[in-house]
């Protein structure tokens, strides 16, 4: 038992003993192809986070290393994300970078104890229409975000509405030659991404391929050497990233007191600055890495709570580096698997490139053209954004649309938060509704002269939708000008409570009170039992077997028997 804990905790254990020559190929190959996409791309989030470009360095290691011993999905990599990012931008913009890295570590720790805890399912509770809503709104978010600083227009921006109004009101701020390298760096990436390449196939095909998959770092590194060269001659024709911090970042404990200008933030005034975020963010980084690690699983089952486990514990250790919170990350992980990596061996040369681009490439990073960074996260939020799920909701459920859709805009109108408190709100009041009204078959039927009402609950019967029930069956009854004959069959219905037994001995009650037969027509045992024990004269109109006409009209009929019986 304690071996197999072992196993399923530290997952290292498990592969590594039959690592081989042969892999450590593969995975260096994905490390190195995955390493050259999360330099620029964490360079670009930390602009997004409003954060030193450094930070997205520093976020991009050490998840790499510490995803390697306790992750448990290959082609996962861990690192800063577009949302993550945007969740902390606003933080980042009142209080400093500190706070960046206090949330890292605080988010460590609440997925975490989630994770010892097992409350893995937990994520179970938030639909898909309700993730797609929020991760979409999240696109529009991050890439309206980037719009002024495409344009080459000057200025931060808090929310989805700030940012247009702003491109809005300083539009004649337009800079021509920002605006031509970020659309040019857009057309590049796209065509880029087009290339067709394919890792199995002739020389050609693959350097194509291997092309497509660095397409964002060659883009950045175009934009560098232009940078470089003009900024050389003493022209600055756009606007560059700028000085950074050089070396590698230090280690030290996560700051629980933040001093931004002249303010002084203890750890009891940054909980409550936070309010809910120390919940929401966490649980949105679990989110973004759980469906990931279930869409690379390739039919192999998920342990949710290790994979909290393992995000968690990336975000503690990753706060002792001056990390951002991180995630699983969907472009560096399709990346990944695209790359044939085969066990999280291939972090270990992401999280090492990244180190050696801390170490020496800073001089570097500084020529970044912010167009060309602006561009790059563009892109990405193009190719994130989810149009096919309106389509896909709209052919096979309409009604999973309004979650979609409320989530959608109250996360660009009000926040990313509170859009997503209130996307799950109204998909629970969905569900308690069609839980209080469930779909009833209610027909009259007529057999050898015989006419019955047929009621069948197309659910199991929970004690909102008992009344419900109650109420259609006397309402149907009280328009037909004789008493018909009242079969309720059970066959669906699996579970009952007291409240629907006794919703049930209240209609029982109502019918012989009008002189009207009613049986309870093939009722599994469990809501059998339940009804009897509510109300002992229950056994007497709970049938499963015999001629229902000989309890209605006394004689033998086997072609109703047969007939209800096999509805």
């Amino acid at each position: 038992n304690l071996k197999r804990l072992l196993l399923r905790r530290i997952p290292i254990l498990a592969w590594l003993p039959l690592y081989s020559w042969s892999k450590l190929l593969q995975d260096t190959l994905a490390g190195l192809t995955v390493g050259l996409t999360a330099i620029p791309q964490g360079i670009a989030y930390a602009i997004v986070a409003g954060l030193p470009a450094q930070y997205g360095l520093y976020s991009s290691f050490m998840g790499c290393f510490i995803y390697l011993v306790f992750g448990s999905c290959k082609d996962v990599t861990v690192g800063p994300t577009a949302i993550m990012a945007l969740m902390v931008q606003k933080y980042v913009n009142s209080m400093g970078e500190d706070i960046a890295v206090l949330i890292c570590f605080l988010s460590g720790v609440v997925i975490t104890v989630m994770g010892i805890l097992h409350l893995g399912f937990l994520v179970d509770f938030i639909s898909m229409p309700v993730i797609c809503g929020f991760s979409n709104a999240a696109a529009i978010i991050i890439a309206s975000s980037q719009l002024g600083t495409l344009l080459g227009i000057k200025g931060r921006t808090d929310s989805f509405i700030d940012a247009i109004s702003h491109v809005v009101k300083h539009i004649n701020e337009t800079q021509l030659w920002d605006t031509v390298l970020g659309v040019c760096s857009m057309m590049l990436l796209v065509l880029l991404k087009k290339l067709p390449g394919k890792k199995q196939g002739t020389l050609f095909e693959k350097f194509m391929w291997l092309i497509s998959l660095a397409r964002n770092a060659i883009v950045v590194m175009i934009g560098i050497l232009i940078a470089y060269e003009l900024y050389s001659h003493d022209l600055k024709p756009f606007q560059i990233t700028g000085n950074i911090t050089e070396g590698l970042p230090p280690f030290s404990l996560p700051p629980f007191t933040i001093i931004n200008g002249n303010r002084t933030y203890t750890f009891t005034d940054i909980v409550s600055e936070l309010s809910s975020s120390i919940l929401s963010i966490p649980l949105i980084a679990i989110l973004e890495s759980i469906a990931i690690a279930k869409a690379f699983a390739k039919g192999k089952t998920l342990d949710a709570n290790q994979e909290m486990l393992a995000v968690g514990l990336c975000n503690i250790c990753g706060s002792f580096v001056r990390s951002m919170p991180v995630t699983g990350s969907f472009t560096r992980t399709a990346i990944n698997n695209s790359s044939g990596v085969k066990t999280p061996f291939g972090g270990i040369i992401t999280g090492s490139l990244v180190l050696l681009a801390c170490h020496l490439l800073t001089t570097t990073v500084k020529y970044i053209p912010k167009a060309t960074l602006a561009a790059v996260i563009m892109i990405a939020m193009f190719y994130m954004f989810e149009t096919h799920v309106f389509i896909l909701l709209w052919r096979t459920k309409k009604i999973d649309l309004v979650p979609l859709i409320v989530t959608l805009l109250c996360c660009l109108t009000i926040s990313l938060e509170y859009g997503m408190i209130i996307g799950i709100a109204v998909n629970l009041i969905l569900l308690l509704y069609f839980a209080a009204r469930p779909g009833l078959l209610i027909e009259e039927r007529i057999v050898d002269g015989l006419t019955m009402l047929f009621v069948s609950p197309k659910q199991s019967l929970s004690f909102p939708a008992a009344e419900y029930l109650r109420e259609r069956v006397m309402s149907w009854c009280d328009k037909r000008p004789t008493s018909l004959p009242v079969v309720v069959e059970g066959r669906h219905v699996l579970r009952i409570d007291a409240t629907v037994a006794k919703n049930l001995a209240l209609l029982l009650s109502d019918l012989t009170a009008r002189n009207q037969k009613i049986i309870f027509w093939n009722w599994c045992e469990d809501a059998r039992q339940t009804l009897i024990s509510y109300d002992s004269s229950f056994e007497t109109y709970c049938k499963s077997s015999g001629s229902i006409a000989r309890i209605f009209i006394g004689k033998f009929s086997s072609k109703i028997s047969a007939l209800l019986f096999f509805f």
